[in-house]
Protein backbone atom coordinates (compact mmCIF):
# COMPACT_ATOMS: atom_id res chain seq x y z
CA UNK A 1 0.00 0.00 0.00
CA UNK A 2 1.20 3.36 -0.81
CA UNK A 3 0.87 6.23 1.00
CA UNK A 4 -2.69 7.80 -0.05
CA UNK A 5 -2.43 11.21 -1.96
CA UNK A 6 -5.14 13.82 -1.05
CA UNK A 7 -7.03 14.71 -4.05
CA UNK A 8 -8.09 17.90 -5.50
CA UNK A 9 -11.05 19.33 -3.05
CA UNK A 10 -9.84 17.28 -0.08
CA UNK A 11 -8.04 19.36 2.36
CA UNK A 12 -9.47 20.65 5.21
CA UNK A 13 -10.02 24.09 6.13
CA UNK A 14 -8.07 24.03 9.51
CA UNK A 15 -4.36 23.42 8.78
CA UNK A 16 -3.93 22.00 12.40
CA UNK A 17 -6.14 18.94 11.40
CA UNK A 18 -4.87 18.66 7.55
CA UNK A 19 -1.45 18.37 8.93
CA UNK A 20 -2.54 15.67 11.77
CA UNK A 21 -4.80 13.79 9.41
CA UNK A 22 -1.89 13.66 6.22
CA UNK A 23 0.87 12.46 9.18
CA UNK A 24 -1.31 9.56 9.77
CA UNK A 25 -2.34 8.64 6.59
CA UNK A 26 1.48 9.12 5.52
CA UNK A 27 2.18 6.53 7.75
CA UNK A 28 -0.27 4.00 7.29
CA UNK A 29 0.71 3.98 3.87
CA UNK A 30 3.96 2.80 5.10
CA UNK A 31 3.18 0.54 8.16
CA UNK A 32 0.18 -0.97 6.96
CA UNK A 33 1.07 -3.41 4.22
CA UNK A 34 3.76 -5.35 6.64
CA UNK A 35 1.34 -5.26 9.30
CA UNK A 36 -1.72 -6.67 6.80
CA UNK A 37 1.02 -9.11 5.14
CA UNK A 38 1.53 -10.96 8.76
CA UNK A 39 -1.65 -11.15 9.62
CA UNK A 40 -2.88 -12.86 6.53
CA UNK A 41 0.28 -14.96 6.85
CA UNK A 42 -0.68 -15.64 10.69
CA UNK A 43 -4.37 -17.05 9.84
CA UNK A 44 -3.45 -18.47 6.53
CA UNK A 45 -3.16 -22.00 8.49
CA UNK A 46 -6.46 -21.54 10.20
CA UNK A 47 -9.44 -23.75 9.92
CA UNK A 48 -12.02 -20.64 10.66
CA UNK A 49 -11.81 -17.27 9.67
CA UNK A 50 -10.50 -15.13 12.87
CA UNK A 51 -13.16 -13.78 15.04
CA UNK A 52 -13.89 -9.79 15.45
CA UNK A 53 -11.60 -10.34 18.88
CA UNK A 54 -8.81 -12.18 17.40
CA UNK A 55 -9.19 -9.90 14.11
CA UNK A 56 -8.14 -7.00 16.40
CA UNK A 57 -5.60 -8.56 17.85
CA UNK A 58 -3.58 -9.29 14.94
CA UNK A 59 -4.61 -5.82 13.33
CA UNK A 60 -3.51 -3.84 16.31
CA UNK A 61 -0.52 -1.91 14.71
CA UNK A 62 -2.35 -0.97 11.29
CA UNK A 63 -4.33 2.30 11.01
CA UNK A 64 -6.47 1.07 7.98
CA UNK A 65 -7.31 4.60 7.40
CA UNK A 66 -10.38 5.91 5.09
CA UNK A 67 -9.45 6.99 1.97
CA UNK A 68 -9.71 11.17 1.67
CA UNK A 69 -12.08 11.07 -0.51
CA UNK A 70 -14.21 9.59 1.83
CA UNK A 71 -12.86 11.39 4.60
CA UNK A 72 -13.99 14.74 3.30
CA UNK A 73 -17.19 12.83 2.50
CA UNK A 74 -17.45 12.72 6.18
CA UNK A 75 -16.87 16.43 6.44
CA UNK A 76 -19.01 17.19 3.91
CA UNK A 77 -22.01 15.78 5.11
CA UNK A 78 -21.42 16.46 8.98
CA UNK A 79 -21.34 20.43 8.11
CA UNK A 80 -24.31 19.92 5.43
CA UNK A 81 -26.44 17.80 7.79
CA UNK A 82 -25.78 19.84 11.68
CA UNK A 83 -26.08 16.39 13.32
CA UNK A 84 -26.07 15.91 17.03
CA UNK A 85 -24.89 12.75 17.77
CA UNK A 86 -22.50 10.87 15.11
CA UNK A 87 -21.60 7.40 16.12
CA UNK A 88 -18.74 5.20 14.72
CA UNK A 89 -18.28 1.88 14.67
CA UNK A 90 -14.24 1.07 13.86
CA UNK A 91 -12.16 3.92 15.51
CA UNK A 92 -8.88 2.51 14.91
CA UNK A 93 -5.69 5.43 15.10
CA UNK A 94 -9.04 8.14 14.92
CA UNK A 95 -8.29 9.71 11.07
CA UNK A 96 -12.31 9.53 10.30
CA UNK A 97 -13.31 10.27 13.92
CA UNK A 98 -10.95 13.51 12.58
CA UNK A 99 -12.91 14.27 9.59
CA UNK A 100 -16.13 14.26 11.81
CA UNK A 101 -15.28 15.67 14.78
CA UNK A 102 -13.76 18.18 12.53
CA UNK A 103 -17.59 18.81 11.36
CA UNK A 104 -18.70 18.90 14.07
CA UNK A 105 -16.57 21.55 15.51
CA UNK A 106 -16.66 23.82 12.71
CA UNK A 107 -20.64 23.82 12.71
CA UNK A 108 -20.37 24.49 17.12
CA UNK A 109 -22.27 21.72 17.65
CA UNK A 110 -22.74 17.78 18.41
CA UNK A 111 -20.76 15.14 19.32
CA UNK A 112 -19.07 11.81 17.79
CA UNK A 113 -18.92 8.81 20.15
CA UNK A 114 -16.79 6.24 18.74
CA UNK A 115 -15.91 2.97 19.38
CA UNK A 116 -12.89 0.78 19.55
CA UNK A 117 -12.11 -2.96 20.66
CA UNK A 118 -8.41 -2.20 21.06
CA UNK A 119 -7.66 0.03 24.21
CA UNK A 120 -4.15 0.63 23.06
CA UNK A 121 -5.71 2.21 19.33
CA UNK A 122 -8.36 4.01 21.60
CA UNK A 123 -5.59 5.78 23.30
CA UNK A 124 -3.82 6.71 20.00
CA UNK A 125 -6.95 8.00 18.61
CA UNK A 126 -7.57 10.49 21.26
CA UNK A 127 -4.01 11.30 21.30
CA UNK A 128 -4.78 12.79 18.15
CA UNK A 129 -7.70 14.21 18.53
CA UNK A 130 -6.38 16.37 21.16
CA UNK A 131 -3.24 16.99 18.92
CA UNK A 132 -5.83 18.38 16.05
CA UNK A 133 -7.67 20.17 18.93
CA UNK A 134 -10.77 18.42 18.58
CA UNK A 135 -10.90 16.20 22.20
CA UNK A 136 -13.60 18.26 23.47
CA UNK A 137 -16.40 17.07 20.68
CA UNK A 138 -15.30 13.31 20.81
CA UNK A 139 -15.57 10.42 22.69
CA UNK A 140 -14.22 6.97 22.16
CA UNK A 141 -16.04 3.39 24.00
CA UNK A 142 -13.34 0.82 24.44
CA UNK A 143 -14.73 -2.56 23.93
CA UNK A 144 -17.31 -4.48 21.91
CA UNK A 145 -19.41 -1.99 19.77
CA UNK A 146 -22.73 -4.29 20.33
CA UNK A 147 -21.82 -3.29 24.27
CA UNK A 148 -20.37 -0.17 24.55
CA UNK A 149 -22.79 1.45 22.19
CA UNK A 150 -25.96 0.89 24.15
CA UNK A 151 -26.32 3.60 26.04
CA UNK A 152 -26.60 6.67 23.86
CA UNK A 153 -27.39 10.18 24.96
CA UNK A 154 -29.96 10.90 22.23
CA UNK A 155 -31.16 9.31 18.64
CA UNK A 156 -28.24 8.95 16.24
CA UNK A 157 -28.25 11.61 12.91
CA UNK A 158 -25.34 9.78 11.39
CA UNK A 159 -23.51 6.47 11.72
CA UNK A 160 -20.58 5.29 10.08
CA UNK A 161 -19.59 1.46 10.07
CA UNK A 162 -15.61 1.20 9.45
CA UNK A 163 -14.88 -1.57 11.76
CA UNK A 164 -15.09 -5.72 11.30
CA UNK A 165 -17.14 -6.11 8.00
CA UNK A 166 -18.96 -8.92 9.14
CA UNK A 167 -20.26 -7.16 12.59
CA UNK A 168 -21.63 -4.32 9.96
CA UNK A 169 -25.36 -5.94 10.00
CA UNK A 170 -25.20 -7.02 14.03
CA UNK A 171 -24.04 -3.74 14.88
CA UNK A 172 -26.55 -1.83 12.63
CA UNK A 173 -29.59 -3.88 13.39
CA UNK A 174 -28.92 -3.15 17.40
CA UNK A 175 -28.40 0.67 16.73
CA UNK A 176 -31.77 0.74 14.64
CA UNK A 177 -33.71 1.60 16.85
CA UNK A 178 -31.46 4.97 18.14
CA UNK A 179 -31.57 6.13 14.13
CA UNK A 180 -33.86 8.58 13.81
CA UNK A 181 -35.95 9.01 10.19
CA UNK A 182 -33.74 10.39 7.73
CA UNK A 183 -30.67 9.46 9.51
CA UNK A 184 -27.59 9.03 7.27
CA UNK A 185 -25.48 5.34 7.27
CA UNK A 186 -22.09 5.43 5.73
CA UNK A 187 -20.53 2.10 5.17
CA UNK A 188 -16.81 1.90 4.25
CA UNK A 189 -15.07 -0.50 2.09
CA UNK A 190 -17.91 -1.82 -0.27
CA UNK A 191 -15.99 -4.42 -2.15
CA UNK A 192 -16.09 -6.15 1.11
CA UNK A 193 -19.34 -5.76 2.91
CA UNK A 194 -21.01 -9.03 3.49
CA UNK A 195 -23.84 -9.73 1.16
CA UNK A 196 -26.43 -10.43 3.98
CA UNK A 197 -25.40 -6.47 5.20
CA UNK A 198 -26.19 -4.91 1.90
CA UNK A 199 -28.85 -6.68 1.05
CA UNK A 200 -30.51 -5.16 4.68
CA UNK A 201 -29.93 -1.47 3.51
CA UNK A 202 -30.96 -1.77 0.01
CA UNK A 203 -34.36 -3.42 1.40
CA UNK A 204 -37.38 -2.14 2.91
CA UNK A 205 -36.33 0.66 5.53
CA UNK A 206 -33.40 2.47 3.87
CA UNK A 207 -33.12 4.63 0.57
CA UNK A 208 -29.16 2.90 -0.45
CA UNK A 209 -26.45 3.65 -3.46
CA UNK A 210 -23.29 3.12 -3.56
CA UNK A 211 -20.98 5.75 -4.41
CA UNK A 212 -17.43 5.80 -6.00
CA UNK A 213 -14.96 7.10 -2.95
CA UNK A 214 -12.63 6.07 -2.35
CA UNK A 215 -12.49 1.61 -2.75
CA UNK A 216 -16.57 2.66 -2.44
CA UNK A 217 -19.30 3.12 -0.01
CA UNK A 218 -22.40 2.39 0.61
CA UNK A 219 -24.73 5.55 1.37
CA UNK A 220 -28.01 4.72 3.30
CA UNK A 221 -30.57 6.75 4.43
CA UNK A 222 -32.88 5.51 7.59
CA UNK A 223 -36.77 5.28 6.75
CA UNK A 224 -39.08 6.01 9.52
CA UNK A 225 -40.72 2.12 10.49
Amino acid sequence: MNAIAPAPGTTLPDPRVQQVVDRLTDQAGERDPDVMKRAFAAVADWAEPPSPEQAAELCEEASLPVDPQVGTYLYQMVRALRPSLVVEFGTSFGISTLYLAAGLRDNGTGRVIGSEFQPGKARRALGHLAEAGLDHVAEIRVGDARTELNDLPGPIDLLLLDGWKELYLPVLQQLEPHLRDGALVVSDNLPMLPTEFLAHVRGPGYVSQELALGEGIEVSVRLAP
